[in-house]
């Protein structure tokens, strides 16, 4: 079956980097869209970014600028390289593959962003 796993969340003061990973098992990764996105408490899951299978990327707009979608199909993972964090993204990220029929997503991993 299909599986995601994200890991890299942590604790980090304002204005550091954190590097989120995940890595996908049981599905055609190399075609598949990936998104990550977060929850913050109280608040709706929401789109942070995505990339399609070609490599086109996309961004909310909280955080153009700062991080940065990647994949690398041969490792069959997803990454989200965060940078000049700020405590507004705070929050659980997931990631998310988007399947033919269905879309699969990870368990979570925390990032929180406090000095």
């Amino acid at each position: 079956q299909v599986q995601l796993v994200e890991s890299g969340g942590g604790l980090v003061q304002p204005g550091g980097s954190l590097r989120l990973s995940c890595a996908v098992s049981g599905g055609i990764f190399s075609i598949a869209p990936m998104g990550w996105f977060r929850q913050a408490p109280g608040k709706q899951r929401q789109l942070v970014a995505q990339i399609t299978s070609g490599g086109t990327t996309n961004y909310a707009d909280s955080v153009k600028g700062r991080f940065t979608i990647s994949r690398d199909n041969a490792k069959n993972t997803a990454y989200l390289q965060m940078n000049s964090l700020i405590p507004e993204d705070t929050a659980v990220y997931y990631c998310k593959m988007h399947g033919s029929k269905v879309d699969y997503w990870g368990q979570g991993t925390q990032v929180t962003v406090s000095s």
